[in-house]
């Protein structure tokens, strides 16, 4: 029997011929919110997996199908360039942002390397997750809440304080009629303010829950309300005793003056980046000595490389960088492989820390994928997982799309004039 070169080879793909031949997708739903699921397949019979951002329209992921049928998915820059102006800030971003997580996972298989290694290596081997928890208005119940998280391993935490908890009270809160149930205007037009004892009743709150947790634990705060730059810069001052870890979006992250007043006002970091798209628009906030964390979400910020980038951007001006994110599996992985690869990455959100049966929306790694509030990154080539469960994912299913990767044909033939020059 005659034996050849290739008898002693991974013949799996051949890099240099692979071609992007569809794109379906999955709509899930209590993931923890929903989400959309890339599958881009091949001429090879391997295929990559991306997640939408949470809550986005899976239009924005097959608007770019027939973009991509026939391109070489190893070829990730140059993909990513030919579809990047169709992202946006925001969930606007989710199809180009899904789609490159899939070529990363793709090029990882191809290649038989995780994709970390695509991304510059490894600084660490388990990612730090931070867990967020649904707010309640009794402090000493949302002390105890944040305990559970603790219990379970979790030694980062996050929770929410703003102008819900003080809205009903009397005397919290000035607002203009209608200003407290809007979801439209920026923070700065709402005209809203906490009044002494609003900012009062916070503090309180705070205080109490950082008693019943306890100092020795990083906790972060969130969903402050959309009240205007003085508001935040008095609250801000009136929790610097509790020491949180980050204040996030207080201001909408376009305002980039306003987030450098607040900052130079107070002495805890502040923190915002969740709805940036791409690296380079993070450069007036970090040029101008801004925030002090950025917080990019993977899914809205351009992907595994692009985020990656970012954070290498933004330790040149010294700041740090943690990861938003309310995803599955997919794009949680996708993330601990850019943490991973960031020399100054802080801490990873995890927001299913109450979805039973979360882990075991993909095979082939450990169920819990956390454990004692870390991921260990995945060494197995691309994302690092085998494949998605379809058992899990149809009791997932959107009841408005319940067809798993159905065909998407209808999409092959989308086209515009996309040159953006003449």
């Amino acid at each position: 029997m005659t034996t050849s070169l290739e008898d002693n080879v991974n013949t799996f793909s051949r890099p240099s011929q692979l071609k992007i031949t569809d794109l379906r997708i999955a709509n899930l739903t209590g993931v923890p919110f929903r989400s959309t699921i890339i599958r881009i397949d091949t001429n090879q019979g391997i295929h990559g997996y991306g997640e939408v951002r949470d809550q986005a329209s899976s239009s924005y992921a097959l608007l770019l199908k027939s973009r991509l049928i026939g391109e070489n998915p190893c070829n990730i820059d140059k993909v990513f360039r030919k579809i990047k102006q169709f992202g946006h800030h925001g969930r606007q971003a989710g199809g180009v942002c899904g789609v490159e997580m899939a070529l990363l996972d793709l090029a990882g298989k191809a290649y038989g390397v995780p994709a970390y290694a695509l991304a510059g290596g490894k600084f660490r081997d388990r990612i730090l997750c931070y867990a967020d928890t649904p707010t309640v208005a009794d402090p000493e119940e949302m002390g105890k809440r944040l305990l559970e998280r603790r219990d379970r391993g979790f030694a980062f935490l996050k929770m929410d304080v703003g102008v819900g908890l003080v809205r009903d009270i009397p005397g919290c809160v000035i607002a203009p009629p209608g200003a407290l149930d809007t979801t439209t205007t920026m923070h700065p037009f709402t005209g809203i303010q906490l009044t002494a004892k609003g900012i009062e009743h916070l503090a309180s709150y705070v205080g109490t829950v950082r008693s019943v947790l306890g100092y020795d634990i990083p906790l972060a705060a969130d969903h402050f309300g959309h009240l205007g730059l003085d508001s935040c810069i008095r609250l801000g001052r009136a929790l610097e005793p509790f020491t949180l870890a980050w204040l996030e979006d207080m201001i909408p992250w376009q305002l980039t003056g306003q987030w450098r007043q607040l900052t130079a006002a107070i002495d805890t970091p502040t923190c915002t980046g969740e709805d940036i798209y791409l690296a380079e628009n993070f450069r007036p906030l970090l040029e101008n000595e801004a925030v002090r964390i950025v917080h990019p979400d993977p899914a809205s910020a351009g992907g595994i490389l692009e985020t990656k980038k970012l954070g290498d951007l933004a330790e040149q001006h010294g700041v740090a960088m943690a990861l938003h994110l309310a995803a599955t599996p997919i794009a949680t992985l996708a993330s601990a492989h850019i943490a991973a690869a960031t020399n100054n990455f802080l801490a990873l959100e995890h927001h299913a820390a109450d979805v039973p049966g979360w882990s075991d929306l993909v095979t082939g790694l450990p169920s819990p994928l956390i454990e004692d509030g870390h991921i260990t990154v995945p060494d197995t080539p691309g994302l690092g997982f085998e494949d998605i469960n379809p058992d899990a994912f149809a009791a997932h299913l959107d009841p408005r799309s319940p067809v798993m990767f159905e065909d998407t044909e209808n999409w092959n033939g989308e086209y515009s004039h996309d040159r953006l020059w003449s």
